[in-house]
């Protein structure tokens, strides 16, 4: 767990990172600074209202615990666990199995189910997912997923500034550091969006990992998760949720989306088999 906060404190320093040699490079402080806050307002939205927004995308609906009395049971229960209060339950309706948990703070936390998910899992499987959805409010992955995005963000409008300047002759000098190389600019502005992107993707799969390892310690039963992914990852592959977008497929448990290959370069989850590989290890340990 250790291991993966601090890889997720260096991806977002590499971020970071990157927006001071495009920002310097560019525009110096000034350029550097009018981005950052045009990122900022822009993802201040998308956090603060990010529950409604993604609830009503998917026409999720609340369930009341007469509705849903197992269901509520397990999330009281696990939200006592971990020292959370319990979270809003919605209801997706989608086959396909799958769940995801958003909320800008515990306290206006929401987790969200498919119809698919309460058909195809047993108890103690759900019980895992449910689980590691809570350990994503707990360890606030919505809120670090926020600044991932806005600092991604300012290195896309930085990068996209810059590209402007060199094709019109303006800019390509930081009067701070006293100048600066053109080509190296519009290289910079080339590969800083790609390299934002799959920075971005890379704290989106440690969140994953920790969020499995906090979940499997929530619920007791590592196997119980591990057998559950794999039900849901098979069950994705198979009939993807038609609903969902790449802007939102990171909050689901399993990706929604279908994809192999180079695709898997760009996804916002780790492969299944290794998030099994290693919560079968806990359960031994």
């Amino acid at each position: 767990m250790i291991g993966n906060q601090l890889k997720t404190t260096v991806l977002l320093a590499a971020l970071t990172v990157l927006i001071v040699l495009i920002g310097r490079m560019f525009g110096g402080n000034q350029g550097m600074m009018i981005a950052f806050v045009f990122a900022m307002i822009m993802n201040f939205g998308s956090y603060w209202f990010s529950d409604k927004i993604v609830l009503t995308m998917y026409r999720a609906q609340e369930l009341t615990p007469s509705e849903a009395p197992e269901i509520h049971r397990m999330v009281e229960d696990l939200a006592q666990r971990g020292g959370l209060p319990k979270p809003r339950i919605y209801m997706i309706p989608s086959e396909t199995p799958n769940a995801f948990a958003t909320g800008r703070n515990p306290e206006h936390a929401v987790v969200a189910v498919t119809h698919g998910i309460i058909r195809l899992l047993e108890p103690d499987e759900l019980r895992g997912v449910l689980a590691h959805e809570l350990a994503h409010v707990k360890n606030r992955d919505i809120l670090i997923g926020s600044i991932a995005a806005t600092l991604a963000g300012v290195v896309m409008m930085l990068a996209s500034m810059a590209r402007f300047a060199a094709i019109f002759g303006f800019g390509g000098r930081d009067d701070d550091n006293g100048g600066g190389n053109i080509l190296a600019l519009i290289a910079l502005s080339i590969l800083g969006p790609i390299a934002a992107m799959l920075i971005q993707m890379a704290i989106s799969r440690s969140r994953e990992y920790l969020a499995d390892a906090t979940g499997a310690k929530l619920s007791g039963h590592p196997r119980s998760l591990a057998s559950a992914l794999e039900k849901l990852a098979s069950a994705s592959q198979r009939m993807p949720m038609q609903q969902a977008t790449p802007a939102t497929a990171h909050i689901f448990t399993v990706s929604p989306l279908s994809g192999g290959g180079i695709a898997t370069l760009f996804s916002t989850h780790p492969p299944i088999e290794e998030r099994v590989r290693r919560l079968r290890e806990m359960a031994v340990a």
